[in-house]
């Protein structure tokens, strides 16, 4: 699995931590139960059809859990970035690869800015309409250039 699909598959799952209102341990039980995950790839083989080993495995549980535990920080800086948007009228979609790449950009020095953005991008190409992946790439360079700088 590349760390493109693991990507893709924390951005559904943070999309599901805002739908079910379970904690990041309780979602990440249920989608690794190997009989749940199964389910998951007859629906979209494509992502679902390989199990993410143990260095994926690693990254995706990460990013859960920091999405679940940085929640509120996260949906402040979208709030802060969207200028012109009010907060609720973003799709969970959007909020999900915008959090994903934020969470990356603040968390994981590992990982290149550059390429959380680009990441980003091509999700929201993906899964969301044209005219809001500029946006999306808006708010991810304003939210780079805002908290980043200088470090």
């Amino acid at each position: 699995m590349t760390r493109t699909a693991a990507r893709e598959i924390v951005m559904r799952l943070g999309f599901e931590l805002s739908v079910l209102g379970c904690t990041a341990d309780e979602l990440l039980d249920m989608v690794f139960d190997s009989e749940y995950y199964e389910t998951l790839a007859l629906e979209d083989e494509e992502l679902f059809g390989e199990t993410p080993d143990d260095k994926q495995r690693a990254y995706i549980e990460t990013l859960i859990r920091g999405l679940y535990e940085h929640n509120a920080e996260l949906d402040a800086y979208i709030e802060k970035y969207s200028v012109g948007w009010k907060f609720s009228r973003i799709s969970r979609t959007a909020v999900a690869i915008m959090k994903t790449a934020m969470y990356e950009v603040l968390y994981m020095p590992e990982i290149p800015r550059k390429a959380a953005i680009n990441e980003a991008v091509e999700l929201a190409k993906k899964y969301e309409e044209p005219e809001t992946v500029p946006f999306i790439n808006g708010v991810l360079g304003a939210f780079v250039k805002g908290e980043t700088e200088g470090l």
